[in-house]
């Protein structure tokens, strides 16, 4: 957190340099008469304050929190703050499908169950799913409008089917993140609307998405589509890797002023099995071409296993959450943002780009049951089900690696599923 404050201090005396120094000069008369075009013009000013920032030594300050492992193995082959407290914004969401998902299995609910929006569900802020009050999808439709439109309607529609209310859906967040270990972890909702209280970490984010993988893995399709049809409405994923990146399979991406932009990617190349999770970028573009980038990086032999386990990161006990607001949202974005296209100006109009690739993404057409005639019963619970995680234990990483054992072996990872599994998507 105090490198933070200091990088937003140090931001403020890097503006006022600019605009007393070095803007007031090449916006100057003499500067201004020059045959210099526009676009010429705000490159000079990204550069010189890429330049002022590099000597004031705020590059490492402002370094995303970014992970990359082999999902094959769990080993960690890049990690920056990988520990370090974050607000999750919608990657939230990860978390309530797979509490959802381990419910499916158990024959609490089914796919068929109706998802009804309550008076609750729909005052929830955008991004909404577009439905009205008391119309209703198929738990196996919400799914997937939860996953590829991140809707929060659909999140809190979903936790009180669930759940039987929104408060006792997150307390079986919180209880399955103490069963996974995620020790940096605290769920207030369940669709990532900012609260303070709201926390994750990059290390935390990759071990949900492990899970759900191996654990679900009749579900991935859901996280690889990227668009819902829903009525007339199309509701697009704002995971560029899907249209831009082969071998991309996943998973979800998040938006809140005090996050900034986050997304956690699966990707299967040339026969890899990654993921990355970047925190905090400053825009779609940059949270998705670094992304990208770590992909590549691995797929081309420039990042190798640091030896690490991602089971056995630490994450900072005790650090509070950065709040990347004033950064984002406040008065200082315009020049953040900036910076960080100095920076890193992958993406950016006639700049290269790591999502080269044109790929037709996949669809998913969900259906509008409308208003659910109240009173019917839902499906009766099948007999008591053991989730794969056997007893709750304590977090500690070697019960951790009791339920992701690394196996090296053809197989992938050794995990039993559990029995039965709800039928294939």
């Amino acid at each position: 957190m105090t490198g933070r404050v200091s990088t937003f201090t140090w931001l403020s005396g890097a503006r006022a340099l600019l605009e007393i120094g070095w803007i007031g000069w090449y916006e100057g008369p003499a500067f201004r008469n020059a045959l210099w075009s526009r676009s010429t013009l705000l490159l000079v000013r990204r550069l010189l304050l890429a330049l002022v920032l590099t000597f004031a030594g705020l590059s490492q300050a402002w370094a995303n929190p970014m992970l990359l492992v082999d999902r094959a193995t769990l080993q960690v082959l890049y990690a920056e703050e990988a520990g370090q407290p974050w607000h999750p914004a919608s990657l939230t969401k990860l978390m309530t499908a797979y509490v959802t998902f381990e419910e499916l299995t158990k024959g609490t609910v089914t796919l068929d169950t109706p998802v009804t929006i309550s008076r609750n569900a729909y005052n929830q802020a955008p991004s909404k799913s577009g439905l009205k009050i008391d119309s209703a999808v198929s738990l196996k439709d919400a799914l997937y409008i939860l996953v590829v439109k991140s809707a929060n309607d659909i999140a809190v529609a979903i936790a009180e089917t669930v759940g039987g209310s929104e408060s006792n859906f997150v307390a079986m967040m919180n209880e399955t993140a103490g069963r996974m270990g995620l020790t940096a972890t605290n769920f207030v909702n369940p669709h990532g609307l900012h609260d303070p209280r709201q926390v994750s970490s990059a290390r935390d984010l990759a071990i949900i998405a492990l899970y759900i993988e191996q654990s679900f893995p009749q579900y991935m399709p859901m996280f690889r589509t990227g668009v819902v049809n829903l009525g007339k409405a199309r509701l697009e994923s704002n995971n560029g890797l899907l249209e831009g990146f082969a071998g991309t399979t996943g998973m979800k991406t998040g938006y809140v002023c005090a996050s900034g932009l986050n997304i956690v990617a699966t990707v299967d190349r040339n026969g890899r099995q990654l993921l990355a999770v970047v925190l905090g970028g400053s825009s779609g573009r940059e949270r998705n071409e670094r992304a990208a980038e770590l992909f590549l990086n691995a797929l081309g032999g420039r990042l190798q296993p640091t030896g690490q386990s991602v089971l056995t990161l630490a994450n900072a006990a005790g650090a509070a959450p950065v709040d990347m607001r004033p950064l984002i949202c406040g008065k200082d974005a315009k020049e953040y943002v900036a910076a960080q296209e100095a920076a890193f100006p992958m993406g950016l109009e006639d700049q290269p780009s790591y999502l080269t690739e044109e790929l037709a993404v996949s669809e998913y057409t969900a259906i509008d049951l409308g208003r659910i005639r109240t009173g019917i019963a839902l499906p009766r619970p099948r007999p008591a089900h053991m989730p794969i995680f056997g007893t709750p234990a304590p977090v500690e990483s070697a019960a951790i690696e009791d339920v992701l054992r690394p196996a090296l072996t053809a197989g992938g990872l050794d995990i039993a599923l559990p029995r039965p599994r709800p039928a294939d998507l």
